[in-house]
C-alpha cells in the first residue's frame, strides 16, 4: 500500500532529536516549575500548573531529551517536576479519573527507571493506588471519567489501554498482584468490546450498571459514533501491542494486526491521518499528526515480539510514518513554534459529537512526546517507560 514511501534515515533521526533537545532546553526557563497547556495556540504552548491529564507528557519529553543528550540541566528540571507530581498525588489534586498512567508513567516511572528516584517510585505507586479505585467489579473495567455511581458514566474509553502499564509496573515493583489483576480484567473487557467487527474501534464503550453486561459504543471525540476517531484507532494499535507485551496472549497479536490493518487502509496518501479516519485526501478537515507518532510507537513495540519478516515490515512502516512527520509536520524553526510537531488535533467538534473545538491544527503535548519516543525507539534498544 505504501511500499514506495521513503524511510526516515538515522541522520534525520539524529537531527530531529537534536532539535527537540534544543527546543526543550529553550523552554525550561518557562516550563520547569510550570507545565505545558495540552495544546499550543498559534504554535506556542503557554504555561499551566500541574492541573491537566496531559502534563506528564511534557516531563516525559524532558526525560527523553535527557536520555539523548545526557545533560544534567534536563535531569534537574525533570526532577523538579517529579516533586510536583508527588505533591499532586499526595494532595489528590485533580486525580479522580483514569489518566494516572498518562500522568505518572512518562514522568515518575521514567524517573525511577532512569535515575532510581525514590520520590518517582512513591508517586507512581500512589498513582496506581488511585487508578484502581476506579475499577468496577461489576463489568470488570476501570471507569474513565465522572462520578462512579452514575449510569451515564459507566464506561471505559480506548485511551485507557495506555494507562494499564502503570498497574503492571506497580505489581512488578511491589510484588502485590492486585494491580496486575485489575489491569488484566480491564484489558480483557476493553479488548473484547472496543474493537468492532470491521476492526475499527469505539472511542468509548458503556456497560449496564446493574449487571455489567456490555451495552453500547459511542464517541466523544470522533466525528460520529460509527466512524473511527484517528487517535482512538492509534491507541488501539499501541494498546494491542502493550496487551501482548504484558500477557503474551496470541489473540492480542491478531487484534493488533486487525486494528493496524484498518488504520493503514484509511490513511491518506502521506500516511498522516485526518482527525477521523472517515476523512481522506481531498477532504477539508484537520489532521491529527499525533496519531501517526502513537501508531509508529505501537509498530515498534510489536516488532519486538513477531517473526523477522513481520518485524521488518512493522519497522519499515514506522520509519515511513516518521519520515512523513519529519518532512512535512515537524517544527524546524523555533520562531514559528516552541513545540515539535504541527497539525495535531486535540478536540474537534462535529454535529455528531459532544466535544469542544480546541487545539485544532496545533501542536499537542502527547504528539510531541510520542514523536520523540518513536525516534528514540528507532535509535536504540530503548527501555520503555510504559
Amino acid at each position: 500500500m505504501f511500499e514506495e514511501k521513503p524511510l526516515i534515515t538515522q541522520s534525520e533521526i539524529d537531527s530531529a532529536m537534536d532539535f527537540a533537545v534544543s527546543q526543550i532546553l529553550a523552554c525550561l526557563p518557562e516550563f520547569t516549575t510550570k507545565f505545558q497547556k495540552p495544546y499550543s495556540e498559534n504554535g506556542f504552548y503557554h504555561p499551566i500548573g500541574n492541573d491537566d491529564w496531559t502534563t506528564g507528557f511534557w516531563t516525559g519529553e524532558i526525560w527523553l531529551a535527557y536520555e539523548w543528550a545526557n545533560d544534567e540541566t534536563l535531569r534537574r528540571a525533570a526532577e523538579i517536576q517529579v516533586e510536583d507530581f508527588l505533591k499532586r498525588i499526595n494532595e489528590k489534586h485533580l486525580v479522580d479519573h483514569h489518566d494516572m498512567g498518562f500522568l505518572y508513567t512518562p514522568s515518575c516511572v521514567a524517573a525511577y527507571k532512569l535515575t532510581g528516584s525514590l520520590h518517582g517510585r512513591e508517586a507512581a505507586i500512589k498513582a496506581a493506588d488511585q487508578l484502581i479505585t476506579r475499577f468496577h467489579p461489576i463489568g470488570e473495567f476501570i471507569q474513565a471519567w465522572g462520578p462512579m455511581d452514575e449510569p451515564e458514566n459507566y464506561r471505559l474509553i480506548i485511551d485507557c489501554l495506555l494507562n494499564l502499564p502503570l498497574l503492571y509496573w506497580a505489581s512488578e515493583e511491589t510484588g502485590d498482584p492486585k494491580y496486575h489483576d485489575i489491569a488484566e480484567k480491564h484489558l480483557h473487557t476493553a479488548m473484547a468490546n472496543v474493537i468492532r467487527e470491521d476492526a475499527s474501534t469505539w472511542h468509548t464503550f458503556f456497560f449496564d450498571m446493574k449487571t455489567g453486561a456490555p451495552d453500547h459504543g459511542a464517541t466523544c471525540q470522533g466525528y460520529r459514533d460509527a466512524s473511527a476517531w484517528a487517535r482512538g484507532q492509534a491507541w488501539g494499535v499501541y494498546g494491542s501491542a502493550m496487551a501482548y507485551r504484558y500477557t503474551k496472549e496470541p489473540r492480542y497479536i491478531e487484534s493488533f494486526e486487525r486494528v493496524l490493518g484498518y488504520y493503514l487502509e484509511h490513511l491518506p496518501s502521506d500516511m498522516v491521518p485526518f482527525w477521523d479516519l472517515c476523512f481522506t485526501d481531498g477532504d477539508d478537515q484537520p489532521r491529527d499528526s499525533s496519531s501517526a507518532s502513537i501508531a509508529a510507537c505501537g509498530l515498534l513495540e510489536m516488532a519486538k515480539y513477531v517473526d523477522a519478516d513481520r518485524a521488518a515490515q512493522y519497522t519499515k512502516l514506522a520509519k515511513q510514518m516518521m519520515k512523513a512527520l519529519y518532512d512535512n509536520y515537524a517544527v524546524k524553526d523555533p520562531a514559528l513554534s516552541n513545540g515539535l510537531v504541527l497539525h495535531s488535533t486535540y478536540s474537534n467538534h462535529s454535529p455528531y459529537n459532544t466535544c469542544r473545538h480546541e487545539g485544532v491544527d496545533e501542536c499537542n503535548s502527547w504528539g510531541d512526546y510520542f514523536y520523540m519516543e518513536a525516534l528514540t525507539r528507532l535509535s536504540k534498544d530503548w527501555n520503555p517507560y510504559w
